[in-house]
């Protein structure tokens, strides 16, 4: 909409004209159409200049995926400590894990169905108290049971990042930029993973255990308040110009209608998506969980000691998870299809979990290092593709639905791996059958994905 200064100067200038013409004088009214043209050039200029406000909501998600992996990260790190406090087998452990995941899978299906209705701005600032406030209630455990409960109210509230997330990228980028814009805000999961090791062995050991919790879960509370003053409704948000607008909506045109599960569900689009998360999501649930595990056992590192290989591994992941964006993003500006660009670039991420089997048996800590920091990067590229296979293939009011059940089934199939793979650890006293089910998972899901949609076609419904 022209501005007020805007609206006099143009009105100005065809007054300048009409008196031109009236008097007859042909300089003069020469002379009043090049001015009058000049100013209206500048306004329209201003008014069309390009905006990059999509990139200030990019860097809250990844902010917001910051806090949130941080939170969910603490217990891995002080399982060691809380294994003496607490006295439970690994297997007790997986069954503590596996209630964040089962209540986060439950969450995740119900908050994109949340979202949709309400809203982004809304539905985010909901979940990211309730999450804030379960992180916080950790410190108040006393025993197994209270903390598996404690570990399911935070699954729960932090279910509704992605799916947030998600629309958010759908409502705020054009296609050919989702992917890297997934990549850069699912790369915050791995800050926060490289934040952790080095925080909460500081907290925990000055402090004690509880303190990691208080002072992580609040971190949320100050990510709300950003979140509140920055954001708003993309159509309706004054530091977005025109040019910005069009060029997000560019390519992005249907129907303003929320798609019903019913409708949905049946889809081989959904089911290709949710697929893939229910056969690579435990992988990346076990390496969250498990890693400070694998290192205590395996080359008896601890508080003191985990930092600097958990800091070189989620350093790694988090060039990974750009880098999958980026390079399905320049295969398609290479004029290569969605499909074949999306595909390929998963191919190369499957192929690079192959090695993490080496973990399991290696004697040199600095090679297991190497190959399970390969394996979270590819991990972390794969999900950036992974998840914009949604929005590459569905109307943009279905997004965070379809988000929600893949979610489902990823935190369920998580939920059975990890008491899983600590029975596998108390009977065989090692960690190489879960790390060879991992190493596989990533090719298996691949095909099945191409099985049921090889062209990548748009989802298609009637009557909706």
């Amino acid at each position: 909409m022209p501005q007020p200064d805007s609206i006099g100067k143009e009105q100005e200038t065809i007054n300048a004209v009409k008196a031109a013409a009236t008097s007859g004088g042909v300089e003069e009214d020469l002379a009043a159409s090049v001015t009058g043209s000049a100013i209206l050039a500048e306004e329209k200029g201003a008014l069309s200049a390009m905006t990059h406000y999509r990139w200030v909501i990019c860097s809250l998600l990844f902010f917001a995926t910051t806090i949130n992996y941080v939170d969910r990260a603490v217990l891995g790190y002080l399982e060691p400590t809380l294994e003496h406090l607490f006295h439970w087998t690994k297997t007790e452990y997986g069954w503590v894990t596996s209630a964040f995941q089962f209540a986060y899978g439950i969450g995740f299906l119900f908050a994109g169905w949340f979202i949709d209705r309400i809203g982004t701005k809304k539905g985010f600032s909901i979940f990211v108290v309730l999450w804030s406030v379960a992180a916080m209630g950790h410190s108040l455990a006393r025993n197994v049971v209270q903390l598996a409960w404690a570990r399911g109210f935070l699954g729960l509230a932090e279910s509704g990042n992605f799916p947030c997330a998600i629309k958010s990228v759908a409502e705020w980028f054009p296609k050919k930029e989702r992917a890297l814009a997934t990549g850069i805000f699912n790369a915050g999961s791995n800050v926060g993973l490289t934040i952790a090791p080095l925080a909460v062995p500081f907290l925990a050991l000055k402090y004690g255990w509880q303190s990691a919790f208080v002072f992580t879960g609040a971190l949320g509370f100050i990510w709300l308040t950003a979140w509140l003053i920055f954001y708003r409704d993309l159509e309706k948000h004054p530091g977005v110009s025109a040019s910005e607008k069009t060029y997000i909506r560019a390519g992005s045109e249907e129907r303003a209608v929320a798609l019903p599960w019913s409708v949905v569900l049946p889809s081989r689009q959904t089911w290709a998506f949710a697929t893939g998360k229910l056969i690579t999501d435990p992988a990346w649930w076990f390496l969250l969980f498990w890693l400070p595990p694998i290192l205590h056992d395996r080359f008896h590192l601890d508080l003191k000691t985990f930092g600097l290989p958990l800091f070189i591994i989620y350093v790694v992941a988090d060039v990974g998870s750009v880098a999958g964006g980026w390079l399905s993003g320049h295969l398609l500006g290479r004029r290569w299809s969605v499909n074949k660009a999306r595909k390929t670039a998963m191919l190369v991420c499957a192929l690079c979990v192959l090695p993490i089997v080496i973990a399991g048996v290696t004697p040199n800590k600095w090679v297991a290092v190497g190959v399970i920091a390969l394996a979270a990067a590819a991990h972390q590229g794969w999900s950036a593709n992974l998840f914009t296979l949604v929005s590459d293939m569905f109307p943009r009011r279905a997004v965070a639905s379809v988000v929600g059940i893949g979610g489902l089934l990823g935190a369920f199939g998580g939920a059975a791996f990890q008491p899983l793979a600590g029975h596998w650890r108390d009977t065989t006293g090692s960690y190489e059958l879960p790390l060879i089910v991992i190493s596989c998972a990533y090719l298996i899901s691949l095909l099945i994905i191409h099985l049921l949609v090889p062209r990548m076609d748009p989802a298609e419904f009637e009557n909706v």
